[in-house]
């Protein structure tokens, strides 16, 4: 299946939450769901009655459509996840949120997750000195995150630093110096530090069946 490529606020819209997918709009009174909190289409405004399944579906749609994740690549972690010691449904958040594109829009040295894969592509972003291109590298704790040199004093990081600097919080479990364009991820991410509006359980009983 092909990577969505529609109206970012229509899945925020659908899935009745603030999937912040948009970056900075989404604090804004611009924010679709802020306007309009109803799903999308002309029956969006009706209520609908909801299987178990489609609770279920609902909530893994919901995780897909956060991380920007297919289907494959989602299914994938699930079994990584499965076969991990711990909580099923929290070693997959844990697992989703190391991925090198979340891991820099957390550091605030992307607005969005949408921009994060973007500016991973294009090679912005070195691992351990290494450059990384993919965006769903998993980093690991203890590995340094940081722009290339040549990129740093670029006008789009510029603006990135001053759209974040003052905006969302960084996690506890990362470490970032945004002077220095740089990040270091120092443990893995607790449950309650994962702001994720999804009920992971929903999504283990999903594929356990």
């Amino acid at each position: 299946m092909a990577r969505y490529t529609g109206e970012s606020c229509r899945v925020c819209r659908r899935e009745g939450e603030k999937l912040f997918l948009k970056g900075s709009r989404c604090y804004t009174d611009k924010c679709a769901i802020t306007r309009r909190a109803y799903a999308p289409g002309q029956h969006g405004q009706k209520r609908k009655k909801q299987s178990e399944y489609g609770t279920q579906l609902r909530e893994k749609q919901k995780a897909k459509a956060f991380y920007g994740v297919l289907e494959s690549q989602f299914r994938k972690y699930f079994e990584e996840a499965a076969r991990s010691k711990g909580v099923t449904g929290t070693r997959l958040l844990q697992i989703l949120e190391s991925r090198l594109d979340n891991v820099v829009y957390r550091l605030g040295l992307a607005t969005s997750r949408a921009q994060a894969r973007q500016l991973v592509r294009h090679g912005h972003f070195e691992v351990n000195g290494v450059k990384v291109n993919i965006p769903s590298y998993l980093t690991k704790v203890g590995e340094v995150v940081k722009v290339k040199e040549s990129s740093a004093n670029s006008e789009i990081f510029k603006q990135i630093i001053e759209a974040t600097e003052n905006g969302r919080p960084v996690p506890t479990w990362l470490e970032s110096d945004l002077s220095n364009k740089t990040g270091k991820i120092v443990a893995l991410p607790a449950r309650d530090e994962i702001d994720l509006p999804v009920q992971e359980h929903l999504i283990v009983e999903l594929y356990s069946k």
